[in-house]
């Protein structure tokens, strides 16, 4: 069994930069591949980035792209994702998911990120 936990939302001012983590216990954790997402107030929650097993395969969405990285680090069970440039748009609730498009197998708590203009 999966267990993730997210960490490192907060509030920040536009243009600023956040790093959320992704920690996850379970011994199969290294099978899977990793999604962020996120929901902002009064929204459905959307996909954001994801990794894949081994961390040599990335994407991120294209409202994202070139301002957000996601990365991770096998030796601890870790999936980062890299914020900057951020803009109002961009708060919401962050969630990290173990597993592929389609079918994920985990969800994580959640990490506020709030982005003031």
């Amino acid at each position: 069994q999966v267990r993730l936990e997210e960490s490192g939302g907060g509030l920040v001012h536009a243009g600023g930069s956040l790093r959320l983590a992704c920690a996850a216990s379970g011994r199969t954790f290294s099978t899977f591949g990793v999604g962020w997402f996120r929901q902002a107030p009064g929204k459905e929650r959307e996909p954001v980035a994801r990794v894949n097993w081994n961390g040599d395969t990335s994407y991120v969405a294209d409202s994202v792209r070139g301002r957000f990285t996601v990365s991770r680090d096998k030796l601890i069970n870790t999936v980062y994702l890299q914020m900057t440039s951020l803009k109002s748009e961009d708060t919401g609730v962050y969630y990290c998911a173990a597993g592929e498009p389609g079918t994920w197998y985990a969800w994580g708590q959640g990490t506020q990120v709030t982005v003031a203009s």
